[in-house]
């Protein structure tokens, strides 16, 4: 069956994509968790429309395409998350994330594919996030994951963390594997044609065994 995500889901897809799945994954996992919702007829209609619409505000020349790595080479996006006391987050910061935040920040949209963050980041540190505005243009932008409440050590103290391509170093220890629980807590902000129309809309991978 059809439905479309409310949520980035791991090995599955991102917020607004429409996916199949096995039936009884729709009903036991994704649709109590509100990980996802049917994709009626209309409600598809609407992702649609949204993808559209966020389409026109993304780069379509490259002089545009520049002007915009411009603006983001001097870009600084700052994740303040709750996190465990070795730095692991309880969550994680994916695609759409950074897309939110880089709209929130500086009015600037980027689909959430052109992000080379093949996994999400689960660690607090200091990143260097690839993202491919235009064919040929593509530009490291630099983000912060800060625990809540806190700061993160000069980076003369503690060595960068960096994600060049997806992959993250660990900050002096590897990095645990994040619980079920957390990997699978919704973002329960659905996809609706208000925040389309707002410009503040956010529009597939294997599917899991039922």
């Amino acid at each position: 069956m059809q439905v479309i995500l409310l949520s980035d889901v791991d090995n599955l897809g991102l917020r607004g994509d429409i996916v199949d799945v096995a039936p009884g994954y729709a009903r036991n996992f994704l649709l109590p968790r509100r990980l996802a919702e049917k994709a009626t007829e209309g409600r598809v209609a609407q992702v649609r429309r949204v993808e559209e619409l966020r389409a026109r505000q993304e780069a379509r020349t490259l002089e545009h395409a520049q002007e915009i790595a411009d603006t983001l080479t001097k870009t600084v996006l700052r994740f303040e998350v709750n996190a465990g006391p070795t730095g692991s987050l309880f969550g994680s910061v994916t695609p759409t994330d950074i897309v939110d935040e880089l709209w929130r920040a500086r009015r600037i949209r980027v689909d959430r594919r052109r992000i080379d963050l093949p996994e999400p980041i689960k660690r607090v540190g200091r990143y260097e996030i690839p993202i491919d505005v235009f064919e040929d243009v593509r530009v490291d932008v630099k983000t912060l994951v800060v625990p809540e409440g806190g700061e993160l050590p000069p980076e003369e103290e503690s060595p960068a963390v960096e994600a060049s391509g997806g992959e993250q170093a660990p900050e002096g220890e590897e990095a645990p594997q994040a619980e079920a629980a957390e990997a699978a807590a919704p973002d329960e902000a659905p996809v609706a044609v208000a925040e389309a129309e707002s410009a503040e809309a956010q529009p597939e991978a294997e599917q899991p065994d039922e």
